[in-house]
């Protein structure tokens, strides 16, 4: 993939656990510029290879039930996505902590790494998938490293949400038919 994608085209976004392809699906280019936006549709084929850690989602066929805008920045061991309805109305923002993307020759790699903030229309917020961080290190699933960052992060980000400082405000406004994607 070139340094920018171009709004329009699809990137192949994998997640990767241990050095292998855990999972796989496309999304759409929105922007690319200081931010990569992407669009993942309600019903994305989904695709998850043989791995020696069974992935949670892995008796899925597709992405269901949502349409999800996502923004990734180089170096952020998070993204933000933003939620939509069957019918494109807006549910809810969301950041997911991951490592920090890498982009590749079709598209971006990334690990999901459990942790995330649901942020609610309002605006208040709350963590979610706190519980999985223990088990996630003891099962070798993370890495102690990937929690101290993540933890970090998390803190970091609870410290933006708690002064009101969202990085991603301009797309506040943003739904799938704003796009011509």
């Amino acid at each position: 993939m070139a340094e920018h994608a171009a709004p329009g085209s699809a990137i192949r976004v994998r997640e990767v656990l241990h050095g292998a392809e855990w999972a796989s699906w496309d999304e759409l280019v929105v922007a690319d510029d200081a931010i990569l936006v992407s669009l993942q549709r309600d019903g994305t084929p989904m695709t998850f290879p043989d791995h020696p850690v069974p992935h949670p989602w892995g008796h899925l066929d597709a992405w269901t039930g949502t349409t999800v805008l996502k923004l990734r920045r180089p170096g952020d061991w998070y993204s933000v996505w933003k939620f939509f309805d069957a019918e494109g109305a807006f549910l809810s923002w969301y950041v997911n902590f991951e490592t920090p993307v890498v982009r590749t020759a079709d598209g971006v790699d990334v690990n999901d790494l459990q942790l995330d903030i649901v942020i609610d229309p309002d605006g208040a917020w709350r963590w979610k998938d706190v519980q999985d961080l223990a088990p996630s290190l003891a099962s070798g699933r993370i890495t102690h490293d990937e929690l101290l960052a993540v933890l970090a992060e998390a803190a970091h980000v609870a410290e933006l949400l708690e002064r009101g400082d969202r990085w991603w405000a301009p797309w506040d406004d943003w739904t799938p038919a704003d796009g011509t994607i």
